[in-house]
């Protein structure tokens, strides 16, 4: 679903809007390789006879004049685990307020994070979060609960007021978060893949520890495609600095448009055969086209292992 398609441009209501993104995917679903895919009713499932007729949705009888028990918690299909990279890079492009038409990477994040959260709740999928910068902000185990759910969808609203200064080496705490989830998961990981040092190999080895216990790892490598990969900028003369070092260089961005080009695209190259090396599935975002790519990555890989 694009922004575009949504009418307010403010984002007042993360919940509410999560709800409109995942109604938009789920009518397209349709047209797609996913049509007959349940996600209207899958927190339900038909009432044997024997059954005990307590947990029984009537109103959903009276809708259907069908049987169907409501399935809970213990019953989830998959354990899912959001991670959020809160660096300074990613408060890219700087907003003044976060908006449907002014996000910038760590707000696509929130709201992907958030529609993914609808579809999983849906699905009756327990759920947890982790958010790191510089530190290890935030940590929610997977759980299924819709208190639970509002707990995290709060964390993910304070990304979209809040402001960040802090510089990651995300290797280092990808290590941590893999330490924490224990039981086999379906982990998202949103991260614009910059970080202060060049330690590569020590990035990729993160991203290995994140397979360990069997997860299955999908990195949304979110980026800003007209200024972050195809440098389009008018060619006057601009000041450019490092949102996390502070380091500022002055010059003509045509001058130096085609070799940008050319080592930006090497690393997309280079990110994409080392996650294609560790079964890892990559997926580069452009922040500007919505959502769809990340919500189709999840059915995937549900499709993959239920």
């Amino acid at each position: 679903m694009n922004l575009s398609e949504i009418k307010s441009s403010e984002i007042k209501n993360l919940d509410l809007l999560a709800k409109q993104v995942v109604e938009g995917f789920i009518t397209g679903i349709h047209k797609s390789p996913f049509h007959g895919f349940s996600v209207e009713f899958s927190e339900h499932k038909l009432y044997n006879k024997g059954q005990s007729t307590r947990h029984i949705d009537w109103k959903l009888f009276a809708k259907t004049e069908k049987l169907y028990t409501k399935k809970y918690e213990e019953e989830t299909n998959l354990r899912c685990h959001i991670i959020i990279d809160n660096s300074a890079s990613m408060h890219y492009p700087v907003v003044k307020k976060q908006s449907l038409n002014t996000l910038n990477k760590v707000g696509f994040s929130a709201v992907a994070a958030a529609s993914l959260m609808e579809i999983l709740k849906r699905q009756r999928d327990a759920v947890g979060l982790s958010i790191y910068s510089d530190a290890y902000e935030y940590y929610a185990p997977e759980k299924g609960s819709d208190r639970h759910r509002s707990m995290l969808l709060h964390q993910l609203e304070q990304l979209l007021v809040s402001e960040s200064k802090a510089s990651t080496e995300t290797y280092r705490l990808l290590h941590e978060i893999a330490e924490k989830i224990h039981r086999r998961s379906l982990i998202f990981l949103f991260t614009d893949m910059f970080q202060t040092s060049k330690e590569d190999e020590a990035l990729f080895e993160a991203l290995r520890h994140l397979k360990y216990n069997k997860h299955e790892v999908i990195l949304f490598h979110t980026y800003d495609k007209q200024t972050e990969f195809n440098f389009n900028f008018d060619n006057s003369p601009k000041n450019f600095v490092d949102i996390e070092t502070g380091e500022e260089i002055n010059i003509y961005p045509e001058n130096i448009q085609n070799n940008y080009k050319e080592l930006i695209s090497g690393y997309f190259k280079e990110l994409k055969n080392k996650c294609l090396q560790y079964k890892i599935d990559y997926i580069p975002v452009d922040i500007s086209e919505g959502y769809n790519k990340v919500l189709t990555s999840y059915l995937i890989s549900r499709k993959k292992n239920i």
